[in-house]
């Protein structure tokens, strides 16, 4: 994976050689090792997941147990998302891409994309994509295309969740988003940063506007990444 992914920070925190959990598409219980993660996205915020490899079926689980706040990925808590041995591609796992999208009534839904174009960007500029047949041999009602990982990347597979599942309903542009990390290496570099001074060295340096780098700083201040200091100077909390 290329940058701006390197952004999503994936840290595991526990893992349990024994726990269980519900494998909705079999509709059985299923028990082995598990690991949980802490996800701090710069787009969405902050997360926690559970990756439920099950080594006897050749497949891997992940699941938002706990979602940023808002209506919007409170929808999130409790999803899942599939990943597959591939039985034609050696190491690799697959998952079906599928897309959210928030309807007429506010309601988080999906689609399962039929063509290259409806892969969001940068799942195409930092996956590799292939259809259904390809990956599996064979044909499926409603499957067309899979994104791949390694066996055993469970941070890429929490980085397809967000990518498929949170970036594509996030009201923060990802663009916008990620633009925050040049903010905050400002600040660092700053240490005790007026915000004059950065306005003048985002212009100068990144081309962005007051208002830009106002949301940058807001974008800043909910990741916890800065203290605004009341006296129109910030630091970074690191």
């Amino acid at each position: 994976m290329n940058s701006p992914l390197k952004s999503i920070r994936v840290v595991k925190v526990e893992e349990r050689s024994r726990d269980a959990w519900l494998d909705m598409s079999l509709r059985q219980l299923r028990e082995g090792e598990v690991r949980f993660y802490n996800v701090k996205d710069p787009v969405t915020g902050r997360w926690l997941f559970k990756v439920c490899p099950d080594e006897e079926l050749h497949r891997a689980i992940v699941k938002a147990l706990k979602c940023p706040p808002g209506k919007t990925f409170a929808q999130l808590e409790g999803s899942t998302m599939l990943f597959q041995r591939s039985p034609k591609l050696e190491g690799l796992y697959y998952g079906v891409v599928s897309v959210s999208y928030i309807d007429e009534s506010g309601r988080l839904r999906r689609n399962v994309v039929e063509s290259l174009e409806e892969v969001p960007e940068v799942v195409r500029e930092n996956f590799e994509i292939k259809t259904y047949e390809e990956a599996v041999g064979k044909k499926a009602p409603g499957k067309r295309l899979v994104v791949l990982c390694r066996e055993g990347d469970e941070k890429a597979m929490i980085t397809l969740f967000l990518l498929e599942r949170a970036w594509p309903v996030s009201e923060i542009k990802p663009e916008l988003a990620l633009l925050s990390r040049k903010i905050l290496t400002l600040v660092k570099r700053l240490e005790r940063a007026s915000i004059d001074d950065l306005y003048e060295k985002a212009e100068g340096e990144y081309g962005l506007s007051r208002e830009t780098v106002d949301d940058l700083l807001s974008i800043l201040e909910r990741e916890e990444e800065i203290v605004r200091l009341g006296d129109g100077y910030v630091k970074s909390r690191s």
